[in-house]
């Protein structure tokens, strides 16, 4: 079978368990909301300050919330060891992956949509001008740490301390992408233009060309053995 229709079919079954029981985005867009809106009670914001708080606030939201929604979504492939019916299936190793990140990522910008608009209320940013370039970085970097964060969920999938594991592997790799994400973000609520972060765009693509395209050939070997 073709690699990426295997790949959608695999994808499509995540949404479409998800649409029966509705349990990763309930706990994960629940545990969104009570972050974002902790964090805008903490710290007292006016318009000078927000601008300098609220990506940080967004960016630790969007992490947590994506190693919430990752974890249990490999989760369920344990429980009663239907990752083995996947491994078993007559589809490339590779499309597991594949369609596994892209079920994630559909998932974790579901949450996103209610996420940023809740960031941008409760800190007094205003959207307009904002809001496009604020999207292209959001999607930029949810695609780096999504396809990073499923790759070691998949190798972890059979370990006690997976959670553990993901935590202490996923956070030190992505670090860089998510650096640049914040910053970018704070440029941007200061009022730079779409041209002038660019450059921060540019390097989230290639974190995520790289990691993408490594998850794509190593996981042919790692979840051959998993």
């Amino acid at each position: 079978m073709n690699t990426l229709r295997a790949a959608w079919l695999v994808t499509l079954k995540d949404l479409q368990l998800e649409l029966r029981t509705k349990e990763i985005l309930t706990s994960t867009g629940l545990f969104a909301v009570l972050v974002v809106t902790l964090s805008s009670l903490a710290f007292y914001t006016d318009p000078l300050s927000a601008p300098d708080i609220a990506p940080g606030v967004l960016w630790i939201s969007i992490l947590f919330c994506g190693i919430l929604l990752i974890g249990r979504s490999w989760a369920l492939e344990r429980e009663n060891d239907a990752v083995f019916a996947l491994l078993l299936s007559p589809i490339p190793r590779a499309s597991i992956y594949i369609g596994k990140t892209l079920s994630a990522l559909i998932l974790l910008f579901m949450v996103e949509l209610l996420l940023v608009p809740l960031c941008l209320i409760f800190f007094q940013i205003e959207p307009s001008g904002v809001m496009l370039p604020l999207l292209a970085l959001v999607f930029l970097g949810s695609v780096g740490f999504v396809s990073t964060a499923s790759l070691f969920s998949a190798v972890g999938i059979r370990t006690r301390a997976r959670d553990l594991m993901l935590s202490v592997v996923v956070f030190p790799l992505v670090a860089p992408a998510l650096l640049a994400s914040a910053v970018a973000t704070r440029e941007l609520f200061g009022g730079a233009s779409m041209a002038e972060i660019q450059n921060w765009m540019r390097i989230l693509g290639a974190f995520d060309l790289l990691f993408v395209s490594f998850g794509v050939w190593i996981s042919r070997h790692l979840l051959a053995e998993t």
